[in-house]
């Protein structure tokens, strides 16, 4: 993500912002309200008359428009984001039209409030753009997945299992592993790190073929252990230390340590609030060290209210991605929890 412009006063203004991958829309996504005023490029439909003996006729053209947004709609899988509002400003006014920003559109949002939760996602996202990219492949005897680290969790860009074609069991095995070590380098790509793990010895044999056939690969390899692969390995992965220089400061590798201690904490009747009663109580004795809150709420005005509370009172606001595991347990608990600088009485 790209600031391209900031104009505030206290919390009310403009901000312009430039989305450069993925992850900046699915921010994008979380940072946009009903009631914004959203500024981008877009085409339109526009009357035109070639000449004075022809009848007028519709062209699209490319115009700059300011809507009011009403609805918000983003997919992951189509690489794009949809605003659809009221025009306010530009040609059409009071019409109705749907903006499409995808990486490389810039826009420019004005809010009469913002968050302090939605100003500090704007300085992560331009923190995680600077950063290389994490590949996380997990493998064991006959299978393997891939996944590339994302903002928001792990995208899957990989899965593979044996053949089942002729041949002895030891060249299946050996093509198995030259097709992981492909997947592997396609998804990594220049730069990216990648973390290899897996149970057993498996993950050893496919890193001796990537040293052998990919070097430049091989270097950006860190070596773990996992039980498991697939979504539960990628989440074992995340929360182990042994990897923590290349995940120390990814967010969705923060959500999974902040819900591992929450659900310490609760175990232990310890420094933990959850739920809406809880947590405003919470708030309201000044105890937040970390509000945890799943991303589906944040539009909610009453945890809005709360959000707002505990950033001035010094918590740090932590929005949970629904897309991955650490959300799904955040959500268990009803999507809004808090680790607390003190303990407090629990609701009866």
């Amino acid at each position: 993500m790209r600031v391209l412009k900031k104009n505030l006063r206290g919390d009310e203004g403009e901000i312009t912002l430039l989305p450069e991958s993925l992850d900046d829309l699915w921010h994008l996504q979380h940072l946009l309200e009903r009631g914004d005023l959203v500024f981008a490029q877009t085409h339109r439909k526009v009357a035109t008359i070639a000449d004075k003996a022809r009848p007028e006729k519709m062209e699209r053209r490319a115009v700059r428009l300011g809507i009011r947004v009403e609805d918000i709609e983003f997919h992951i899988y189509s690489n794009w984001l949809r605003l659809h509002g009221q025009i306010k400003s530009g040609i059409d006014v009071s019409s109705y039209h749907t903006l499409n920003i995808e990486v490389g559109t810039d826009l420019s949002i004005v809010k009469y409030h913002w968050r302090p939760d939605q100003l500090q996602r704007i300085n992560e996202a331009v923190a995680e753009s600077q950063r290389p990219k994490v590949v996380l492949a997990l493998v064991e005897e006959g299978e393997a997945t891939i996944g590339v680290l994302r903002q928001f969790g792990v995208q899957m860009a990989a899965e593979l299992r044996t053949g089942s074609g002729k041949g002895g069991g030891e060249d299946l095995r050996a093509v198995f592993f030259r097709d992981v070590a492909e997947a592997v380098n396609q998804a990594a790509g220049e730069g990216a790190q990648v973390i290899l793990a897996g149970p057993g010895f498996a993950k050893e044999n496919l890193k001796r073929l990537i040293d052998s056939s990919y070097p430049e690969l091989a270097e950006r390899i860190i070596m773990d252990d996992a039980s498991s692969i697939g979504r539960s390995g990628f989440q074992e992965v995340l929360r182990r230390g042994a990897v923590k220089s290349a995940l120390e400061s990814s967010r969705i590798a923060l959500e999974a340590r902040l819900i591992e201690d929450l659900f310490c904490e609760i175990a232990t009747n310890g420094r933990a609030a959850y739920g809406l009663k809880e947590v405003e109580t919470a708030v309201n004795y000044g105890a937040v060290e970390h509000l945890l809150v799943l991303d589906e709420l944040v539009r909610s005005r009453k945890v809005d209210e709360i959000m707002r509370a505990a950033a001035s009172a010094r918590g740090k606001v932590v929005i949970f991605s629904s897309e991955f595991e650490p959300g799904e347990r955040l959500r268990s608990l009803g999507g809004l929890a808090a680790l607390l600088r003190f303990k407090i009485a629990r609701n009866p």
